[in-house]
């Protein structure tokens, strides 16, 4: 059974995880530049960014995936989405300059971020038209640079915000790493599937006591 896992912070915190139900991560934990990994009985971990765990997934050639609720919410796909691993844990947040009040005032605000269609959605929900403006990189600077009224962007510790004169005015949505299946994998090899989220169920169950 092979599972793409979002290389990273996530990739450290899954392993543990995995390690924890008991698995032999022997070969994860000394990968080396290898991209492809055996561990547990019969598994293989396929190390992959995060929007590529997706498409993996989604076009079968990965029976499940382990990735950020952030990654789901702006590029979506069709497959299963099973459990809330609890690692990862942060979350979308609306922030713009200190002091800053994003909702005065009646014309179309501008805002920026990597995640247009998380932003899109959040704004249409609250019946509120922006011009939003995609940024690749750091995108604390638009509102310093004044080229946007606000950024949504991941905060978890809210750090960031602070050293950059920055402060968050509305909270999103909560983010944590997941697990997807792949539609098809999920009929064919569902005994094994349940099994395996079964045992990750049950850790991520024990860390919460």
């Amino acid at each position: 059974m092979k599972i793409a896992l979002t290389k990273g912070r996530l990739e450290k915190d899954a392993v543990a995880l995995f390690e924890k139900a008991g698995m032999d991560v022997s070969a994860l934990r000394d990968k080396g530049r290898r991209l492809i990994l055996p561990f547990g009985d019969d598994l293989q971990a396929m190390l992959a960014k995060a929007p590529d765990v997706i498409t993996y997934v989604v076009h079968g050639v990965c029976d499940l995936g382990i990735v950020g609720k952030d990654v789901i919410m702006e590029h979506g796909g069709r497959y299963f989405e099973v459990l809330d691993l609890g690692i990862g844990r942060c979350h979308f947040a609306l922030a713009g300059k200190k002091g800053g009040d994003f909702y005065v005032g009646h014309g179309v605000k501008t805002v920026a971020t990597k995640y247009t269609e998380v932003t899109r959605r959040y704004f249409e929900s609250k019946g509120q038209n922006v011009d939003i403006i995609k940024i690749e990189g750091s995108v604390e600077l638009a509102p310093l640079l004044n080229l946007a009224d606000g950024i949504v962007d991941i905060v978890e510790t809210g750090k960031t915000l602070e050293e950059n004169g920055l402060e968050e005015y509305s909270h999103i949505a909560d983010i944590s790493a997941r697990v997807i299946v792949n539609s098809v994998s999920m009929k064919l090899k569902k005994q094994r599937i349940e099994e395996f989220i079964n045992r990750l169920g049950e850790c991520v169950l024990c860390s919460k006591l």
